[in-house]
């Protein structure tokens, strides 16, 4: 059965879009078919990212407003066959995206595919609950510092009221994936520390992401960081990100070390 994955934050700039497609990316190369869905109508992004800026010919919204059908708006990967993009579209309003279009869109996806991932716009618009309607599971994504943090707390609470599980009464699985994390800056207190960022949020941790020079580079190149580089520690990271994802029960490490750190807090809190 397919599953649902939002990519989400309440702050822009944390890395949602390099996060939905290495994870994508990183789903699609264990052989399970992916479908990355770009929710910024308007300032899409997951195209770049993904290198298919120039293979768009539909989009979310022609497919909502029954302009294209669904198999025409999907982009596959050239470089992965289980890998594909639905993009947003750049010329549009977000006021486009209907409920039941949406879910429509939903549905069909989930007889083609056995990951949906969700890349959700910022804050808490239209965009963002829309993309996050639907969700199985949701990774919030923060880096390490106040502002981010507090935002991310709010985009919790939307997950627990706004969703359709949450109005089922059904619980949405949470997850966080720490990004941009320097263990240096940390330790002279430039930045908070993972525990106290799980302290604050209190949802299970399922990656740390490095602060990276590998991850702008592959963005820049279109590509996802888990394609372009394999073996940086950014890709590695995201790797076992997704592995967690897929249920797999794997300690989680500060970057640049090779046990699982903390275990008091990840025995606990780790996904």
């Amino acid at each position: 059965m397919a599953k649902v994955i939002v990519v989400t934050s309440g702050k822009g700039g944390v890395g949602k879009t390099t996060s939905t497609a290495a994870l994508g990316a990183a789903l699609a190369q264990r052989g399970e078919k992916t479908v990355v869905v770009d929710f910024d109508v308007g300032l899409r992004n997951l195209d770049l990212v993904m290198g298919a800026e120039r293979r768009v010919v539909y989009d979310l919204i022609n497919v909502i407003q029954g302009d294209a059908k669904l198999p025409q708006a999907l982009i596959r990967d050239k470089r992965l066959e289980t890998l594909h993009l639905l993009p947003a579209s750049q010329t549009r309003d977000k006021e486009n995206l209907t409920e039941d279009g949406v879910e429509r869109v939903m549905d069909e996806l989930r007889k083609s595919f056995d990951w949906i991932i969700c890349d959700s716009p910022a804050g808490i618009e239209r965009g963002a609950t829309l993309a996050m309607r639907h969700a199985d599971t949701a990774v919030v994504v923060t880096n390490p510092e106040v502002s981010s943090v507090r935002d991310s707390d709010r985009i919790i609470g939307l997950l627990d009221s706004k969703t359709a599980k949450a109005e089922r009464g059904d619980k949405i699985d949470k997850h966080l994936l720490l990004t941009r994390y320097d263990g240096a800056r940390a330790e002279r207190g430039d930045m908070l520390k993972v525990d106290d960022v799980l302290e604050i949020l209190s949802i299970p941790l399922i990656g740390i992401i490095p602060e990276s020079m590998d991850v702008l580079r592959a963005s820049n190149v279109g590509s996802p960081v888990t394609i372009a580089d394999e073996r940086s520690e950014a890709a590695i990271a995201y790797r076992q990100a997704a592995q967690r994802l897929a249920g797999e029960n794997l300690p989680v490490a500060l970057p640049g070390e090779r046990r699982g750190f903390f275990g008091k807090i990840f025995g606990r809190r780790a996904a």
